[in-house]
């Protein structure tokens, strides 16, 4: 039955809210009730409804549901190493969504394509012609997604962008030179919301970082000049001046030198700031968050100085947090906002971090250090909550490449040229459910003392 008249709020008082709860309910005494009312009741009005008391029950469900989530400590399969066929230090880890495919670089310029079961299907040396020379090499590897391609940096100073739906396997659709520095990290960003918008972020050993952002990404990254082969799969150079004068109408450039000389080691653009947050070693600007401005054109600089540098650092966006890898051991959590010192430091390595990630879901963070020692970490309690222990390689001296890849729930740890896995188990979910579909009615039997609930299917 539907009335058109208006529902009426009924707002209880706290005398008839313990009376009522404790006669219809049957259990609970009226102090507890009290408790609850007050607790309903934070603008102190002296009466709560039924909206009011629903939407704290929901809020404290949710709540309770994230610190069980935040408890949960994963469960590995055994440590595996992947059949690569790089020679040389493997530079990045990334997984294409498009295609559910991963890809592996390394320094000597071997792209090599594994299935989404991660069984290698193919190689393809992917070099530019300056860097056929022995001492030039691949840097850097990201993919742009939202335009099919990926964008890989040389030590010859250029960065190249391979078509992934070409004709011709990886075609080199574009060559930026004339860079000022070797690039040798880059960060890829698009919108979500409107593809066209979108930065490559790099950072270079002379200490500059630098960003193309681009406003019209899905028609074009660069325009073709007129004088250009209307060969669609002709590789189109451009050098860096020509974007650094605006002659391309469809990007412009975002740059900053404030790491002064120091090797930009990780950097990485963050829409929920608008800022590019970079980082060296030294514990001098040792992270900085460079701010677009409203005209999106120029930069406002900020930086944390930490003790000894960091290796490497991650944002989480929702516990605006950014967590630092420190050579002086320690993992720290910095607010974006407060320069002066962390919100919480967390100890327990014995030797250097080299790379932090957020396990973003659960609220955890995964840190590795030097010696091999991999921990997750409870960011709320700020404890350590699992240390986990593999046979890893034994060598010393060795570059490390650290990705967690949450939506397969793959971890990637390379030594050199060697490419461990860490997979996940599946974990059957510990939350009991009566029924399949949405329960839409509940009702409380006092004489039996039974809970009678009713789904769109079902009865029980």
């Amino acid at each position: 039955v539907t009335s058109s008249e208006p529902r009426k709020i009924i707002c209880m008082s706290r005398e008839d809210f313990t009376q009522k709860m404790t006669e219809i309910v049957g259990w609970g005494t009226k102090e507890e009730y009290g408790e609850l009312f007050d607790k309903v009741d934070v603008a102190q009005d002296g009466f709560i409804n039924w909206d009011k008391l629903t939407s704290f029950i929901l809020l404290e469900l949710y709540e309770r549901d994230e610190r069980a989530k935040a408890t949960v400590v994963p469960q590995w399969k055994d440590l595996e190493f992947l059949p690569v066929k790089h020679k040389d230090t493997i530079q990045k880890v990334i997984f294409l969504k498009n295609s559910s495919h991963y890809l592996t670089i390394s320094k000597e310029g071997l792209l090599a394509i594994w299935g989404e079961h991660l069984k290698l299907q193919e190689t393809f040396p992917i070099t530019s012609d300056a860097t056929k020379l022995k001492h030039l090499w691949v840097t850097s590897l990201v993919s742009l997604e939202n335009v099919n391609k990926i964008a890989v940096a040389f030590t010859s100073k250029e960065i190249c962008f391979y078509d992934l739906l070409s004709k011709e396997e990886f075609a080199c659709q574009y060559k930026l030179q004339g860079l000022k520095g070797t690039p040798i990290c880059m960060d890829y960003w698009y919108d979500p919301l409107d593809a066209n918008e979108s930065i490559l972020s790099f950072g270079d050993i002379t200490g500059k970082v630098q960003a193309i952002a681009f406003t019209a990404a899905l028609i074009s990254l660069f325009e073709r000049p007129a004088s250009a082969c209307e060969d669609g799969e002709a590789t189109m150079t451009i050098n860096w001046a020509e974007l650094l004068s605006g002659c391309h109408k469809c990007c412009h450039i975002l740059e900053h030198k404030l790491h002064q000389g120091d090797w930009v080691r990780q950097v990485t653009y963050n829409a929920s700031l608008d800022a590019i947050i970079s980082s060296t070693t030294s514990n001098t600007n040792s992270v900085v968050l460079a701010w677009r401005e409203k005209s999106k054109k120029h930069l406002n600089m900020t930086s944390f100085n930490i003790a000894q540098g960091i290796h490497a650092f991650d944002y989480h966006s929702r516990l605006n947090l950014i967590a630092t890898a420190g050579i002086n051991n320690k993992v720290c959590l910095w607010n974006p906002y407060v320069v002066s010192k962390p919100v919480g430091v967390l100890w327990g390595h014995s030797a250097s971090v080299i790379a932090v990630q957020f396990f973003v879901e659960r609220k955890q963070l995964f840190s590795f250090s030097k010696d091999k020692v991999l921990r997750l970490w409870d960011i709320q309690h700020q404890l350590s909550i699992q240390r986990i222990a593999c046979s890893f390689p034994k060598s010393q001296d060795f570059r490390c490449l650290f990705h967690f890849d949450e939506a397969h729930g793959r971890l990637f740890i390379s030594f050199n040229n060697q490419l461990a896995l860490l997979a996940m188990k599946s974990e059957a979910s510990k939350r009991v459910k009566s029924h399949e579909k949405a329960v839409t009615c509940v009702l409380y039997n006092s004489i039996l003392k039974q809970v009678m609930m009713l789904s769109f299917l079902s009865l029980s």
